[in-house]
């Protein structure tokens, strides 16, 4: 279940890293062929801000907010290597960010503050999920046929994720890194 619930004309949105072609679409039919029912509704991606509701007409404001973050920040390149788990805690299994680490914790706070200030419920931990939610044979699956999968990318922008009334998150708009 996705958490908080919408009231009146909210919006749900997320800030996250989105990983790119060829590398998320690779991801997202993994995640599928694992059996995780949310792997067409979330792009992969490394969470910046989890899910978070916004008045309509703060919108402008977290957009100024986000515009000012990526503009305090250069791109850099993540790697995602191997597997890793949150299990017993949580059944999760997702890709280890193993590059840019620093760099995704920096970015995290920042976005995190201002308009989008909000607690954690657990330690930010940069990673891309490719299961959750599942049986432990699906989740052993995960972990063991993407122990050996690496990919690195570019990371020039962040995107807001907005969670559609359909279930689906969508990227809808991107704030690029280091832009004057």
């Amino acid at each position: 279940m996705i958490s908080p619930q919408r009231v009146g004309d909210q919006v749900r949105i997320g800030v996250a890293i989105q990983v790119p072609a060829p590398y998320g679409p690779m991801l997202q039919r993994a995640r599928a062929a694992f059996g995780d029912p949310l792997a067409q509704d979330i792009p992969p991606h490394v969470t910046l801000l989890g899910p978070t509701l916004v008045e309509q007409r703060d919108l402008e404001v977290v957009g100024d907010h986000l515009t000012e973050v990526t503009r305090g920040h250069s791109p850099f390149t993540v790697l995602l290597r191997g597997t890793g788990t949150f299990r017993p805690v949580s059944d999760v299994v997702f890709v280890q960010v193993v590059k840019g680490i620093a760099e995704c914790e920096l970015l995290e706070r920042a976005v995190r503050s201002g308009p989008l200030a909000a607690d954690l419920r657990f330690n930010y931990h940069p990673h891309v999920t490719v299961a959750h939610d599942l049986d432990d044979s699906a989740l052993d699956r995960a972990f063991d046929e993407l122990a050996d999968y690496e990919a690195d990318f570019l990371v020039d922008a962040i995107q807001v994720f907005e969670h559609g009334d359909d279930g689906v998150w969508r990227p809808v708009r991107d704030f690029p890194l280091g832009s004057p």
